[in-house]
């Protein structure tokens, strides 16, 4: 059975509550990535994704310098760094998210794992592809 930590992306980038969210869609646009964890190494406070500044600041008429924490996930949903991949399928599917930060034992950021980082071999493709169908299910 695989982990999380032999998929996941460990150079996790973070942003601070207090940038802007302009700089939050800077940093994901040079990155290529679309969640940016908010914190730092001591302490997730919450999670901005592309879609939260499309939908929770520009649909509402917010400007590029609203902070971060205005607009941001609070009650962010995450793994452990040793639970299986198809655990963190089925916490993805449970929470239909495409994204899922990584914690280890003392609750410190240290990944990010995707839909994508999944191995898509013949023991991991079933619980991937019902992740993928529950997480594209509209609500």
């Amino acid at each position: 059975m695989q982990r999380i930590s032999e998929v996941m992306s460990s150079d996790v980038q973070t942003i601070s509550p207090d940038a802007t969210i302009e700089e939050a869609a800077q940093e994901m646009r040079d990155g290529d990535f679309g969640l940016l964890p908010v914190g730092d190494e001591e302490q997730l406070l919450g999670v901005i994704t592309d879609r939260d500044i499309a939908i929770r600041a520009v649909a509402e008429g917010r400007g590029p310098s609203t902070p971060v924490s205005e607009i941001m996930s609070e009650d962010v949903i995450w793994a452990h760094e040793d639970d299986s991949i198809e655990e963190a399928a089925e916490i993805m599917s449970d929470n239909q998210i495409r994204r899922l930060p990584v914690v280890n034992a003392e609750q410190r950021l240290v990944g990010i794992v995707s839909l994508g980082d999944f191995a898509v071999d013949a023991s991991d493709i079933g619980p991937v592809a019902n992740a993928l169908t529950e997480i594209s299910n509209p609500t």
